[in-house]
């Protein structure tokens, strides 16, 4: 994994944890957002901090629909932060 990769997941992590009002210590990218008690409400709160910090949208319905660990939720960020550092130089 390369360094910046890291870096986004680090800070994703560190996202997570503080709008979801969970101890980033108890997170892991295993860990099941249902175990972390981050509810809908949190949700919204993460979309649109990520939204604030990496001017990426997540639709809530769509694209959020088969999130179940915070490695999903992840991966699904990172995507859209790579989608669009590609739109942004074509």
């Amino acid at each position: 994994m390369s360094t910046e990769k890291t870096d986004i997941s680090q800070e994703l992590l560190e996202l997570v944890a503080r709008e979801g009002m969970v101890d980033v210590s108890d997170i892991t990218p295993e860990s099941r957002l249902e175990d972390l008690d981050i509810q809908s409400a949190d949700f919204v709160m993460i979309l649109m901090a990520l939204e604030e910090e990496y001017g990426v949208y997540i639709s809530v319905d769509n694209e959020l629909s088969e999130v179940q660990t915070v490695q999903d939720l992840l991966t699904l960020a990172q995507a859209k932060i790579e989608e669009g550092k590609k739109d942004a130089t074509a």
